[in-house]
């Protein structure tokens, strides 16, 4: 799931319209990233403006722990101090923080619920497109949920939680069954990336423990599609 640094692509990030902080305080800040805005900078000087450049007018302590795909919306954790931001990154190290997903997928599902089970790893010729490769391919598996129709009657709308953190494992395991997520330049069909102008990939809810008080935390954001 994170963001890639990739120089082949037209970047226009979207207008800075101010943070939209969820959560502060001396530690940590939680907040919500714009679908098409980078997490962290890209390669070359238009590709300077993302997430954590913005979030640092604001707060110039902040340290990005995690990142999101570019197309992808939703909540990001930075930490204060570099104190907090070791403990925050062991906390994701050791998967001790669970994260939650809203998409729209192409076609509908067979199966209410599941969990997909696919080894992953970088496809270099075409990279940064990942796939399946049960040979060399990283452990990655997801559970899945279907909660609904999406935006019309021949796509899905599913809760993701991911159980492991490989780049782009969301978008190739719906691709993998067959429904990719809808506005996905990568790894969607021409009919299912016509369907939506941006990717329908948001990350809606984080729970973790604060790294300073030991409180549990969790925050929600809900998707904008």
């Amino acid at each position: 799931m994170t963001n890639t640094n990739d120089t082949g692509f037209d970047y226009q990030p979207p207008a800075n319209n101010g943070l939209d902080v969820v959560y502060s305080d001396d530690a940590l800040l939680v907040v919500n990233k714009p679908n098409g805005l980078l997490s962290v900078p890209g390669r070359g000087n238009d590709k300077q403006d993302c997430l954590v450049s913005r979030v640092q007018v604001e707060f110039p302590d902040a340290l990005i722990v995690h990142r999101l795909d570019m197309e992808t919306s939703g909540l990001l954790v930075l930490a204060r101090d570099k104190t907090t931001h070791r403990q925050l990154s062991g906390l994701f190290q050791q998967r001790a923080v669970q994260k939650r997903y809203i998409a729209v997928v192409s076609g509908v599902l067979r199966n209410t619920t599941g969990s997909i089970d696919l080894p992953l790893i970088c496809d270099w010729p075409n990279r940064p497109r990942q796939k399946v490769d049960h040979q060399q391919g990283k452990p990655s598996r997801t559970l899945f949920t279907v909660l609904g129709a999406g935006i019309d009657a021949y796509s899905t709308r599913v809760e993701l939680i991911p159980e492991t953190g490989r780049s782009h494992q969301l978008r190739v395991h719906m691709q993998s069954l067959g429904h990719p997520v809808l506005g996905d330049r990568f790894y969607a069909d021409e009919q299912a990336r016509a369907k939506s102008p941006r990717l329908l990939l948001h990350a809606m809810s984080l729970t973790f423990m604060h790294p300073v008080s030991a409180r549990p935390l969790r925050f929600i954001s809900e998707a904008p599609f």
